[in-house]
Protein backbone atom coordinates (compact mmCIF):
# COMPACT_ATOMS: atom_id res chain seq x y z
CA UNK A 1 0.00 0.00 0.00
CA UNK A 2 1.57 3.18 -1.10
CA UNK A 3 1.14 6.51 0.60
CA UNK A 4 -0.78 9.23 -1.20
CA UNK A 5 1.48 11.90 -2.55
CA UNK A 6 1.61 15.01 -0.42
CA UNK A 7 -0.50 17.88 -1.80
CA UNK A 8 1.64 20.72 -3.09
CA UNK A 9 1.18 23.90 -1.11
CA UNK A 10 -0.84 26.59 -2.87
CA UNK A 11 1.30 29.47 -4.15
CA UNK A 12 1.17 32.56 -1.96
CA UNK A 13 -0.41 35.65 -3.40
CA UNK A 14 1.91 38.65 -3.47
CA UNK A 15 1.22 41.00 -0.60
CA UNK A 16 -0.64 44.14 -1.62
CA UNK A 17 1.07 47.37 -1.01
CA UNK A 18 -0.88 49.66 1.26
CA UNK A 19 -2.53 52.38 -0.74
CA UNK A 20 -2.46 56.01 0.15
CA UNK A 21 -5.94 56.93 1.34
CA UNK A 22 -5.85 60.10 -0.79
CA UNK A 23 -4.97 58.00 -3.86
CA UNK A 24 -8.35 56.23 -3.64
CA UNK A 25 -10.24 59.41 -4.58
CA UNK A 26 -11.98 58.87 -7.94
CA UNK A 27 -10.17 60.41 -10.90
CA UNK A 28 -13.25 62.32 -12.06
CA UNK A 29 -13.62 63.94 -8.66
CA UNK A 30 -9.94 64.88 -8.65
CA UNK A 31 -10.22 66.54 -12.07
CA UNK A 32 -13.30 68.50 -11.00
CA UNK A 33 -11.66 69.68 -7.78
CA UNK A 34 -8.49 70.62 -9.66
CA UNK A 35 -10.51 72.78 -12.04
CA UNK A 36 -12.22 74.43 -9.08
CA UNK A 37 -8.88 74.91 -7.31
CA UNK A 38 -7.40 76.61 -10.38
CA UNK A 39 -10.45 78.81 -10.94
CA UNK A 40 -10.62 79.90 -7.31
CA UNK A 41 -6.89 80.60 -7.19
CA UNK A 42 -6.95 82.65 -10.37
CA UNK A 43 -10.00 84.64 -9.29
CA UNK A 44 -8.48 85.70 -5.95
CA UNK A 45 -4.76 85.42 -6.75
CA UNK A 46 -3.87 89.11 -6.68
CA UNK A 47 -5.81 89.80 -3.47
CA UNK A 48 -4.45 86.71 -1.71
CA UNK A 49 -0.93 87.70 -2.75
CA UNK A 50 -1.33 91.28 -1.48
CA UNK A 51 -2.97 90.26 1.81
CA UNK A 52 -0.30 87.61 2.49
CA UNK A 53 2.58 89.94 1.59
CA UNK A 54 1.31 92.82 3.72
CA UNK A 55 0.45 90.46 6.57
CA UNK A 56 3.96 89.01 6.60
CA UNK A 57 5.37 92.52 7.02
CA UNK A 58 2.71 93.63 9.52
CA UNK A 59 3.89 90.93 11.94
CA UNK A 60 6.58 93.45 12.94
CA UNK A 61 4.15 96.33 13.59
CA UNK A 62 5.57 97.07 17.05
CA UNK A 63 9.12 97.01 15.70
CA UNK A 64 8.12 99.47 12.98
CA UNK A 65 6.59 101.76 15.61
CA UNK A 66 9.93 101.72 17.42
CA UNK A 67 11.67 102.42 14.09
CA UNK A 68 9.47 105.44 13.41
CA UNK A 69 9.82 106.82 16.95
CA UNK A 70 13.49 105.93 17.48
CA UNK A 71 14.28 109.51 18.51
CA UNK A 72 11.51 109.58 21.13
CA UNK A 73 11.90 108.79 24.85
CA UNK A 74 12.39 105.10 25.56
CA UNK A 75 10.35 104.08 28.60
CA UNK A 76 10.14 100.72 30.34
CA UNK A 77 8.00 101.65 33.36
CA UNK A 78 5.80 104.56 34.41
CA UNK A 79 4.39 105.36 37.83
CA UNK A 80 0.74 106.31 38.44
CA UNK A 81 1.85 109.89 39.13
CA UNK A 82 3.69 110.05 35.80
CA UNK A 83 0.64 108.63 34.00
CA UNK A 84 -1.59 111.27 35.59
CA UNK A 85 0.85 114.05 34.68
CA UNK A 86 1.01 112.95 31.05
CA UNK A 87 -2.76 112.40 30.93
CA UNK A 88 -3.57 115.92 32.23
CA UNK A 89 -0.95 117.46 29.96
CA UNK A 90 -2.34 115.71 26.88
CA UNK A 91 -5.86 116.93 27.66
CA UNK A 92 -4.62 120.49 28.11
CA UNK A 93 -2.68 120.34 24.83
CA UNK A 94 -5.51 118.60 22.98
CA UNK A 95 -7.69 121.71 22.89
CA UNK A 96 -11.48 121.80 23.13
CA UNK A 97 -13.94 118.96 22.66
CA UNK A 98 -11.88 116.15 24.22
CA UNK A 99 -14.04 113.03 24.05
CA UNK A 100 -11.57 110.24 24.73
CA UNK A 101 -7.92 109.75 25.62
CA UNK A 102 -6.18 106.47 24.87
CA UNK A 103 -3.04 105.64 26.84
CA UNK A 104 -0.73 102.81 25.72
CA UNK A 105 1.65 101.82 28.50
CA UNK A 106 5.23 100.60 27.82
CA UNK A 107 5.76 96.93 27.02
CA UNK A 108 8.82 94.81 26.16
CA UNK A 109 7.82 94.94 22.47
CA UNK A 110 7.19 98.69 22.49
CA UNK A 111 9.07 100.66 25.20
CA UNK A 112 7.12 103.85 24.60
CA UNK A 113 4.43 105.69 26.54
CA UNK A 114 1.85 106.76 23.93
CA UNK A 115 -1.17 109.04 24.28
CA UNK A 116 -3.85 109.70 21.67
CA UNK A 117 -6.34 112.53 22.30
CA UNK A 118 -9.67 112.23 20.49
CA UNK A 119 -10.88 115.83 20.23
CA UNK A 120 -11.95 118.38 17.61
CA UNK A 121 -8.45 117.83 16.21
CA UNK A 122 -6.84 114.51 17.12
CA UNK A 123 -3.38 114.74 18.69
CA UNK A 124 -0.63 112.19 19.32
CA UNK A 125 1.95 112.44 22.10
CA UNK A 126 4.88 110.55 23.53
CA UNK A 127 5.83 110.89 27.19
CA UNK A 128 8.95 110.11 29.18
CA UNK A 129 9.12 108.21 32.46
CA UNK A 130 8.22 111.37 34.40
CA UNK A 131 5.14 112.10 32.29
CA UNK A 132 6.68 114.98 30.36
CA UNK A 133 5.14 115.20 26.88
CA UNK A 134 6.97 115.45 23.59
CA UNK A 135 5.23 115.84 20.22
CA UNK A 136 4.06 112.49 18.96
CA UNK A 137 4.02 111.12 15.45
CA UNK A 138 1.34 109.49 13.35
CA UNK A 139 3.25 106.21 12.92
CA UNK A 140 2.45 106.69 9.26
CA UNK A 141 4.30 103.66 7.92
CA UNK A 142 2.95 101.30 10.60
CA UNK A 143 -0.56 102.59 10.01
CA UNK A 144 -0.12 102.13 6.26
CA UNK A 145 1.08 98.51 6.36
CA UNK A 146 -1.35 97.30 9.03
CA UNK A 147 -4.35 98.92 7.35
CA UNK A 148 -3.27 97.57 3.98
CA UNK A 149 -3.51 94.08 5.46
CA UNK A 150 -6.68 94.65 7.50
CA UNK A 151 -8.88 96.54 5.05
CA UNK A 152 -6.80 97.23 1.90
CA UNK A 153 -7.25 100.98 2.55
CA UNK A 154 -10.86 100.70 1.48
CA UNK A 155 -13.77 101.99 3.60
CA UNK A 156 -13.34 100.02 6.81
CA UNK A 157 -16.52 97.93 6.79
CA UNK A 158 -16.20 96.92 3.14
CA UNK A 159 -12.44 96.48 3.29
CA UNK A 160 -12.52 94.17 6.29
CA UNK A 161 -15.32 92.18 4.68
CA UNK A 162 -13.32 91.74 1.44
CA UNK A 163 -10.25 90.62 3.40
CA UNK A 164 -12.47 88.12 5.22
CA UNK A 165 -13.61 86.75 1.87
CA UNK A 166 -9.96 86.47 0.84
CA UNK A 167 -9.39 84.36 3.96
CA UNK A 168 -12.28 82.11 2.96
CA UNK A 169 -10.89 81.82 -0.59
CA UNK A 170 -7.44 80.97 0.74
CA UNK A 171 -8.80 78.30 3.08
CA UNK A 172 -10.89 76.83 0.25
CA UNK A 173 -7.86 76.83 -2.04
CA UNK A 174 -5.81 74.95 0.55
CA UNK A 175 -8.47 72.28 1.02
CA UNK A 176 -9.16 71.91 -2.70
CA UNK A 177 -5.43 71.79 -3.40
CA UNK A 178 -5.03 68.83 -1.04
CA UNK A 179 -8.01 67.00 -2.57
CA UNK A 180 -6.85 67.75 -6.13
CA UNK A 181 -3.43 66.13 -5.56
CA UNK A 182 -3.99 62.63 -4.09
CA UNK A 183 -0.24 61.93 -3.81
CA UNK A 184 0.64 65.25 -2.21
CA UNK A 185 1.52 63.78 1.20
CA UNK A 186 3.36 60.77 -0.26
CA UNK A 187 5.46 63.11 -2.41
CA UNK A 188 6.06 65.62 0.38
CA UNK A 189 9.84 65.54 -0.17
CA UNK A 190 9.89 65.02 -3.93
CA UNK A 191 11.37 67.97 -5.82
CA UNK A 192 12.24 68.04 -9.50
CA UNK A 193 15.01 70.64 -9.68
CA UNK A 194 16.80 71.68 -12.85
CA UNK A 195 14.32 70.36 -15.40
CA UNK A 196 11.11 71.88 -16.69
CA UNK A 197 10.40 75.24 -15.06
CA UNK A 198 6.71 74.40 -14.82
CA UNK A 199 7.36 71.06 -13.07
CA UNK A 200 9.88 72.66 -10.75
CA UNK A 201 7.42 75.44 -9.90
CA UNK A 202 4.60 72.91 -9.38
CA UNK A 203 6.71 70.77 -7.03
CA UNK A 204 7.78 73.78 -4.97
CA UNK A 205 4.16 75.01 -4.86
CA UNK A 206 2.91 71.64 -3.60
CA UNK A 207 5.74 71.14 -1.11
CA UNK A 208 5.23 74.58 0.44
CA UNK A 209 1.52 73.82 0.68
CA UNK A 210 2.18 70.59 2.61
CA UNK A 211 5.14 71.52 4.80
CA UNK A 212 3.44 74.50 6.41
CA UNK A 213 -0.18 73.33 6.07
CA UNK A 214 -1.08 73.79 9.79
CA UNK A 215 0.18 77.39 9.66
CA UNK A 216 -1.66 78.09 6.41
CA UNK A 217 -4.92 76.76 7.85
CA UNK A 218 -4.59 78.74 11.09
CA UNK A 219 -3.83 81.98 9.26
CA UNK A 220 -6.61 81.61 6.68
CA UNK A 221 -9.19 80.46 9.25
CA UNK A 222 -8.47 83.24 11.77
CA UNK A 223 -8.24 85.81 8.98
CA UNK A 224 -11.60 84.75 7.58
CA UNK A 225 -13.22 84.93 11.01
CA UNK A 226 -11.71 88.31 11.91
CA UNK A 227 -12.68 89.73 8.53
CA UNK A 228 -16.24 88.45 8.64
CA UNK A 229 -16.91 89.47 12.26
CA UNK A 230 -19.25 92.24 11.12
CA UNK A 231 -21.39 89.70 9.28
CA UNK A 232 -21.36 87.32 12.25
CA UNK A 233 -22.37 90.11 14.64
CA UNK A 234 -25.11 91.26 12.26
CA UNK A 235 -26.56 87.75 11.99
CA UNK A 236 -26.47 87.29 15.77
CA UNK A 237 -28.13 90.69 16.22
CA UNK A 238 -30.99 89.73 13.89
CA UNK A 239 -31.37 86.30 15.47
CA UNK A 240 -31.21 87.32 19.13
CA UNK A 241 -31.85 91.06 19.52
CA UNK A 242 -34.24 92.09 16.73
CA UNK A 243 -31.41 93.50 14.62
CA UNK A 244 -29.65 95.47 17.39
CA UNK A 245 -25.97 94.64 16.81
CA UNK A 246 -24.97 96.92 19.68
CA UNK A 247 -26.40 94.40 22.13
CA UNK A 248 -24.14 91.73 20.67
CA UNK A 249 -21.06 93.89 21.25
CA UNK A 250 -22.32 94.60 24.78
CA UNK A 251 -21.87 90.90 25.54
CA UNK A 252 -18.10 91.39 25.21
CA UNK A 253 -17.51 95.00 26.28
CA UNK A 254 -18.72 96.78 29.42
CA UNK A 255 -21.41 99.40 28.93
CA UNK A 256 -20.28 102.95 29.79
CA UNK A 257 -21.78 104.63 32.87
CA UNK A 258 -24.73 107.00 32.55
CA UNK A 259 -23.74 110.05 30.49
CA UNK A 260 -23.42 113.24 32.55
CA UNK A 261 -22.01 116.15 30.46
CA UNK A 262 -21.59 118.61 33.32
CA UNK A 263 -18.02 120.02 33.44
CA UNK A 264 -15.62 118.53 35.95
CA UNK A 265 -11.89 118.50 36.74
CA UNK A 266 -9.64 116.17 34.79
CA UNK A 267 -10.34 112.54 35.68
CA UNK A 268 -7.95 111.36 38.41
CA UNK A 269 -6.55 107.95 37.46
CA UNK A 270 -4.39 107.43 40.56
CA UNK A 271 -7.13 106.10 42.90
CA UNK A 272 -8.03 103.61 40.15
CA UNK A 273 -4.43 102.39 39.99
CA UNK A 274 -4.63 101.71 43.71
CA UNK A 275 -7.58 99.36 43.20
CA UNK A 276 -5.90 97.18 40.58
CA UNK A 277 -4.96 93.74 41.98
CA UNK A 278 -1.26 93.03 42.41
CA UNK A 279 -1.31 89.56 40.89
CA UNK A 280 1.63 89.75 38.48
CA UNK A 281 -0.33 91.17 35.57
CA UNK A 282 1.01 94.05 33.45
CA UNK A 283 -1.08 97.13 32.74
CA UNK A 284 -1.04 97.63 28.97
CA UNK A 285 -3.80 100.07 28.08
CA UNK A 286 -6.10 102.70 29.57
CA UNK A 287 -9.16 104.00 27.72
CA UNK A 288 -10.79 107.11 29.19
CA UNK A 289 -14.18 108.49 28.20
CA UNK A 290 -15.34 112.11 28.72
CA UNK A 291 -12.40 112.84 31.05
CA UNK A 292 -13.52 116.44 31.77
CA UNK A 293 -17.19 115.66 32.46
CA UNK A 294 -19.03 114.37 35.52
CA UNK A 295 -19.81 111.18 33.59
CA UNK A 296 -16.14 110.41 33.01
CA UNK A 297 -14.94 106.81 33.19
CA UNK A 298 -11.83 104.74 32.58
CA UNK A 299 -11.17 101.17 31.47
CA UNK A 300 -7.90 99.49 32.49
CA UNK A 301 -6.60 96.45 30.60
CA UNK A 302 -4.19 94.19 32.49
CA UNK A 303 -2.36 91.45 30.55
CA UNK A 304 -1.87 88.24 32.45
CA UNK A 305 1.31 86.27 31.70
CA UNK A 306 1.30 82.86 30.03
CA UNK A 307 -2.17 83.22 28.55
CA UNK A 308 -2.84 83.88 24.87
CA UNK A 309 -6.18 85.52 25.71
CA UNK A 310 -5.16 86.70 29.14
CA UNK A 311 -6.39 90.28 29.48
CA UNK A 312 -8.34 91.35 32.56
CA UNK A 313 -10.43 94.51 32.36
CA UNK A 314 -11.44 96.89 35.15
CA UNK A 315 -13.94 99.70 34.46
CA UNK A 316 -14.12 102.65 36.90
CA UNK A 317 -16.47 105.59 37.36
CA UNK A 318 -15.13 109.06 38.08
CA UNK A 319 -15.17 108.39 41.86
CA UNK A 320 -12.96 105.28 41.30
CA UNK A 321 -15.79 102.87 42.09
CA UNK A 322 -15.79 99.76 39.91
CA UNK A 323 -18.76 99.12 37.66
CA UNK A 324 -17.43 96.18 35.62
CA UNK A 325 -14.70 93.55 36.00
CA UNK A 326 -13.72 90.99 33.37
CA UNK A 327 -11.36 88.20 34.45
CA UNK A 328 -9.53 86.21 31.80
CA UNK A 329 -9.30 83.26 34.19
CA UNK A 330 -13.11 83.02 34.14
CA UNK A 331 -13.35 82.84 30.35
CA UNK A 332 -14.95 79.82 28.76
CA UNK A 333 -13.31 78.11 25.78
CA UNK A 334 -15.17 80.26 23.26
CA UNK A 335 -14.11 83.50 24.96
CA UNK A 336 -10.50 82.32 25.05
CA UNK A 337 -10.62 81.51 21.34
CA UNK A 338 -12.12 84.89 20.48
CA UNK A 339 -9.74 86.78 22.75
CA UNK A 340 -6.63 85.08 21.41
CA UNK A 341 -7.54 85.07 17.73
CA UNK A 342 -5.85 88.37 16.87
CA UNK A 343 -2.58 87.47 18.60
CA UNK A 344 -2.64 84.02 16.98
CA UNK A 345 -3.25 85.49 13.53
CA UNK A 346 -0.47 88.09 13.70
CA UNK A 347 2.05 86.10 15.75
CA UNK A 348 1.99 88.65 18.56
CA UNK A 349 2.82 86.13 21.27
CA UNK A 350 6.02 84.41 22.32
CA UNK A 351 8.39 87.24 21.45
CA UNK A 352 10.73 87.91 18.56
CA UNK A 353 11.43 84.30 17.58
CA UNK A 354 7.74 83.62 16.96
CA UNK A 355 7.50 86.78 14.85
CA UNK A 356 10.46 85.69 12.70
CA UNK A 357 8.89 82.26 12.18
CA UNK A 358 5.56 83.88 11.25
CA UNK A 359 7.35 86.20 8.82
CA UNK A 360 9.15 83.36 7.05
CA UNK A 361 6.04 81.16 6.91
CA UNK A 362 4.04 84.17 5.69
CA UNK A 363 6.51 84.70 2.86
CA UNK A 364 6.08 81.03 2.01
CA UNK A 365 2.33 81.52 1.82
CA UNK A 366 2.89 84.61 -0.36
CA UNK A 367 5.05 82.55 -2.70
CA UNK A 368 2.35 79.86 -2.71
CA UNK A 369 -0.21 82.43 -3.93
CA UNK A 370 2.16 83.71 -6.61
CA UNK A 371 3.26 80.25 -7.71
CA UNK A 372 -0.24 79.08 -8.58
CA UNK A 373 -0.59 81.70 -11.31
CA UNK A 374 2.97 81.10 -12.50
CA UNK A 375 2.14 77.40 -12.98
CA UNK A 376 -1.02 78.24 -14.93
CA UNK A 377 0.89 80.63 -17.20
CA UNK A 378 3.71 78.11 -17.75
CA UNK A 379 1.22 75.35 -18.56
CA UNK A 380 -0.43 77.54 -21.20
CA UNK A 381 2.95 78.32 -22.70
CA UNK A 382 3.95 74.63 -22.78
CA UNK A 383 0.65 73.76 -24.46
CA UNK A 384 1.20 76.29 -27.23
CA UNK A 385 -1.35 78.77 -25.88
CA UNK A 386 0.79 81.50 -24.26
CA UNK A 387 -0.93 84.47 -22.59
CA UNK A 388 1.64 87.29 -22.86
CA UNK A 389 -0.77 89.99 -21.71
CA UNK A 390 -1.59 88.09 -18.52
CA UNK A 391 2.10 87.33 -18.01
CA UNK A 392 2.95 91.03 -18.15
CA UNK A 393 0.09 92.01 -15.86
CA UNK A 394 0.96 89.31 -13.35
CA UNK A 395 4.64 90.30 -13.37
CA UNK A 396 3.59 93.91 -12.80
CA UNK A 397 1.49 92.79 -9.83
CA UNK A 398 4.17 90.55 -8.34
CA UNK A 399 6.81 93.27 -8.34
CA UNK A 400 4.69 96.42 -8.35
CA UNK A 401 3.39 95.63 -4.86
CA UNK A 402 6.73 95.17 -3.03
CA UNK A 403 8.11 98.20 -4.90
CA UNK A 404 5.03 100.25 -3.95
CA UNK A 405 5.23 99.16 -0.31
CA UNK A 406 8.94 100.05 -0.16
CA UNK A 407 8.22 103.44 -1.75
CA UNK A 408 5.45 104.04 0.79
CA UNK A 409 7.98 103.62 3.62
CA UNK A 410 10.10 106.47 2.23
CA UNK A 411 7.02 108.64 1.70
CA UNK A 412 5.88 108.02 5.28
CA UNK A 413 9.27 109.09 6.63
CA UNK A 414 9.39 112.26 4.52
CA UNK A 415 5.76 113.41 4.81
CA UNK A 416 4.89 111.84 8.15
CA UNK A 417 1.35 110.94 7.12
CA UNK A 418 -0.33 107.67 6.19
CA UNK A 419 -2.17 109.42 3.36
CA UNK A 420 1.16 110.22 1.66
CA UNK A 421 2.20 106.58 1.99
CA UNK A 422 -1.11 105.40 0.48
CA UNK A 423 -0.85 107.82 -2.45
CA UNK A 424 2.72 106.69 -3.16
CA UNK A 425 1.78 103.02 -3.06
CA UNK A 426 -1.11 103.59 -5.47
CA UNK A 427 1.08 105.62 -7.83
CA UNK A 428 3.82 102.97 -7.99
CA UNK A 429 1.27 100.17 -8.47
CA UNK A 430 -0.37 102.04 -11.36
CA UNK A 431 3.03 102.78 -12.89
CA UNK A 432 3.92 99.09 -13.05
CA UNK A 433 0.57 98.19 -14.58
CA UNK A 434 1.04 100.94 -17.18
CA UNK A 435 4.53 99.64 -17.97
CA UNK A 436 3.00 96.20 -18.53
CA UNK A 437 1.29 97.55 -21.65
CA UNK A 438 4.60 97.72 -23.51
CA UNK A 439 7.27 95.87 -21.50
CA UNK A 440 7.64 92.09 -21.40
CA UNK A 441 7.19 90.12 -18.18
CA UNK A 442 10.86 89.21 -17.76
CA UNK A 443 12.07 92.80 -17.98
CA UNK A 444 9.31 93.96 -15.62
CA UNK A 445 10.42 91.38 -13.09
CA UNK A 446 14.04 92.56 -13.30
CA UNK A 447 13.06 96.22 -13.05
CA UNK A 448 10.71 95.46 -10.17
CA UNK A 449 13.38 93.63 -8.23
CA UNK A 450 15.85 96.46 -8.83
CA UNK A 451 13.31 99.12 -7.85
CA UNK A 452 12.28 97.28 -4.67
CA UNK A 453 15.89 96.86 -3.57
CA UNK A 454 16.77 100.49 -4.32
CA UNK A 455 13.69 101.77 -2.47
CA UNK A 456 14.51 99.64 0.59
CA UNK A 457 18.00 101.18 0.64
CA UNK A 458 16.45 104.62 0.28
CA UNK A 459 14.13 104.00 3.25
CA UNK A 460 17.08 103.02 5.45
CA UNK A 461 19.06 106.10 4.37
CA UNK A 462 16.10 108.44 4.94
CA UNK A 463 15.48 106.98 8.38
CA UNK A 464 19.09 107.53 9.37
CA UNK A 465 18.99 111.11 8.10
CA UNK A 466 15.53 112.19 9.29
CA UNK A 467 14.88 110.16 12.45
CA UNK A 468 18.11 108.75 13.84
CA UNK A 469 17.69 107.78 17.48
CA UNK A 470 19.31 105.23 19.75
CA UNK A 471 16.77 102.41 19.80
CA UNK A 472 18.65 99.19 18.92
CA UNK A 473 15.55 97.69 17.29
CA UNK A 474 15.49 100.64 14.86
CA UNK A 475 19.09 99.86 13.95
CA UNK A 476 18.14 96.24 13.29
CA UNK A 477 15.28 97.35 11.01
CA UNK A 478 17.69 99.59 9.09
CA UNK A 479 20.21 96.75 8.81
CA UNK A 480 17.55 94.38 7.47
CA UNK A 481 16.45 97.00 4.94
CA UNK A 482 20.03 97.45 3.74
CA UNK A 483 20.72 93.70 3.55
CA UNK A 484 17.41 92.99 1.80
CA UNK A 485 17.85 95.91 -0.57
CA UNK A 486 21.32 94.78 -1.63
CA UNK A 487 20.15 91.16 -2.02
CA UNK A 488 17.36 92.27 -4.35
CA UNK A 489 19.10 95.04 -6.27
CA UNK A 490 22.56 93.66 -6.97
CA UNK A 491 21.55 90.57 -9.00
CA UNK A 492 18.88 92.57 -10.83
CA UNK A 493 21.43 95.21 -11.79
CA UNK A 494 23.31 92.66 -13.89
CA UNK A 495 21.98 92.29 -17.41
CA UNK A 496 20.13 89.03 -17.83
CA UNK A 497 17.21 87.66 -19.78
CA UNK A 498 14.94 85.42 -17.70
CA UNK A 499 12.21 83.70 -19.62
CA UNK A 500 9.32 84.13 -17.24
CA UNK A 501 7.91 86.37 -14.57
CA UNK A 502 9.52 85.75 -11.22
CA UNK A 503 7.72 85.53 -7.91
CA UNK A 504 9.37 87.52 -5.10
CA UNK A 505 11.49 85.22 -2.98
Amino acid sequence: MTAAPAEAPAPKKPAKKPKDLMARIPAGFVRAVLRGHSSLGLAFAALIYLVCLSGSIAVFAHEFQRWESAAGPQVTEVSPDAVQTAFAGAIAAGGSGVEHVYLTLPSPDLPRFLLHVDADEDREFLADADGKLVPGIEFAWTEFITRLHINLHLPVTWGIFIVGLVGVALLSSLISGILAHPRIFRDAFHLRIGGSKRLQEADLHNRLGVWALPFHIIISLTGAFLGLTTIVVGVLGMAMFNGDAGKVYALFFPEPPVDDPRPAPVLDLRPMFAKLPQDGGRLTYIFTEHPTEQGGAALFNVKQPDRLAGTDSYAFRRDATTYDIGKASENNLGEDLLGGMGALHFGWFGGGLVKIVYFLLGLGLTYLAAGGVNIWLARRRDNGRPAPVWERLWSATLWGQPAGIAAAASAALVAGTASAAIATWIAVSLLFWLLAVRIDAARLARWGRLATGALMLAAAALHAALVGGSDPVAWIVDAVLVAGGLWLAMPAARRRSPDAAEAPA
